[in-house]
């Protein structure tokens, strides 16, 4: 049985992500790291409690926790480089419904762990703790304010805004409400916040796709801006809305951002669900593309392992390797500001980018029968790939098929030059799973 997925740990509170689980997970991380740990949390009505037991779980096997409270994610790793920690945690669920929440970890360098989950499921899983005794255990510092004036001020140190601008930010009620309005505002911009009370209840769906970002682009069209900027529940996402008030595709604003920030023979790494527009694209800028697993966890693995100073998924999640090996959903929106005022409007920008039509579906299916709709649907196709999933390319088309490593759902993506070959495709895979 595994408890991590593609993100971290996650599940509907109180049935799969309960106190018990979290404070085993607690233990375990405590068990295993060899010094401090920070722990951060997002704006879920469980996330203080989970926190909070997280929290005894570490001290009671001896290591000290910096306890930096309702943060963004990418607010975990500034603290643990900041205060010398050997790890940090994130209670979070990310994009998910409010029903959901998670555990995160991270390694010492600000990365999501990866073959050190199955130490941690080792040490859950057998309960093999390392309690110590009433004078030894570890003590939690509150570092709150600290941490999130420590990530402000590497952002604003990072970001070269000479101009002012009309920003309208969505924070989702999520993590970034009390932070991210703040940033852009001492950037000197006139800032508009939208969703920014982080009770837990969530006003729009998480994921700051076009569907969940009506209100945005509405606000951004009539109140003239500059731009839109959205954030999912932990801030590790970005969604953008142009001037004109439009949502800019997830994968025509990665392709702008990578040609913006890496030179000729640099090597941009996504991930297997990304678009062919990408490549397309950035072929001309004469950088190349390295595709991965789903997460970002596979995606900066292979950043450091392809020495790649950026990387990042069609969700709005991005990986700036120079500013730091955690996801930051604030620092990218200040990015692509950063990239408007050098290169120009992003309506303009866009249109640079090669149109293909991209559609994303999923399919409802429970995690435990993942396994066995995923080999049925195997046995029926030829010519695929597996870096994660099932993906098959055609001539100037492809299809993948993979199960979500949060959610209990089967994802499907297709693309194809024109919207009729992408349906088609779609239907054909959705026939997969009728039969």
């Amino acid at each position: 049985m595994r408890l991590f997925g593609t993100s971290g740990i996650r599940g509907i509170v109180n049935s799969e992500i309960t106190p018990q689980l979290a404070l085993k997970v607690g233990m375990a991380l405590g068990s295993y790291v060899d010094g401090d740990v920070a722990v951060a949390h997002d704006s879920r009505t469980s996330s203080v409690m989970l926190k909070d037991i997280i929290v005894s779980g570490i001290t009671a096997c001896g290591k000290d926790v910096y306890d930096i409270g309702l943060a963004p994610t990418p607010t975990t790793g500034i603290a643990i480089k900041s205060f010398g920690c050997k790890a940090g945690v994130t209670i979070t669920a990310s994009h998910n419904p409010p029903q959901y929440n998670g555990i995160k970890i991270w390694d010492e360098e600000g990365m999501a762990l990866s073959e050190e989950e199955k130490i941690i499921e080792d040490l859950v899983f057998r309960e093999n703790f390392n309690l110590k005794e009433w004078d030894k255990i570890g003590k939690v510092y509150e570092r709150h304010e600290e941490a999130l004036m420590l990530h402000k001020k590497r952002i604003l140190n990072n970001i070269k805004i000479k101009k002012k601008y009309k920003i309208v930010i969505d924070c989702g009620n999520g993590a970034a409400s009390l932070f991210s309005p703040y940033v852009f505002k001492e950037m000197g911009n006139n800032v508009i916040s939208l969703n920014a009370s982080p009770d837990g209840r969530f006003s729009r769906g998480l994921e700051p796709e076009k569907k969940n970002l009506r209100v945005l682009s509405d606000t951004v069209k009539a109140s003239e801006a500059d731009l839109g900027i959205a954030h999912d529940g932990d801030a590790d996402r970005v969604g953008i809305v142009d001037e004109n008030g439009e949502y800019v595709d997830y994968d025509v604003i990665l392709a702008l951002v990578a040609s913006y920030v890496l030179k000729e023979g640099d090597i941009f790494i996504t991930t297997v669900d990304a678009s062919i527009k990408i490549d397309e694209y950035l072929k001309k800028y004469g950088i190349s593309v390295k595709r991965t697993k789903v997460g970002d966890v596979a995606v900066v693995r292979e950043m450091k392992s392809m020495h790649s100073s950026f990387g990042g998924e069609p969700s709005g999640t991005w990986i700036f390797r120079d500013f730091q090996m955690t996801p930051d959903g604030i620092y990218s929106g200040a990015k692509v500001l950063e990239m408007k005022e050098e290169r120009g409007d992003i309506s303009e920008l866009k249109k640079e980018v090669p149109e293909y039509k991209i559609i994303r579906e999923k399919i409802p299916c429970e995690n435990n029968k993942k396994d066995k709709v995923m080999s049925r649907i195997k046995d029926k196709l030829s010519g695929y790939e597996e870096i994660d999933g099932l993906r098959v390319d055609l001539k100037d088309s492809w299809f993948l098929i993979r199960p979500s490593g949060t959610e209990p759902y089967i994802r499907i993506t297709c693309e194809a030059r024109t919207g009729e070959k992408a349906e088609r495709l779609m239907r054909k895979c959705k026939e997969l799973f009728s039969e």
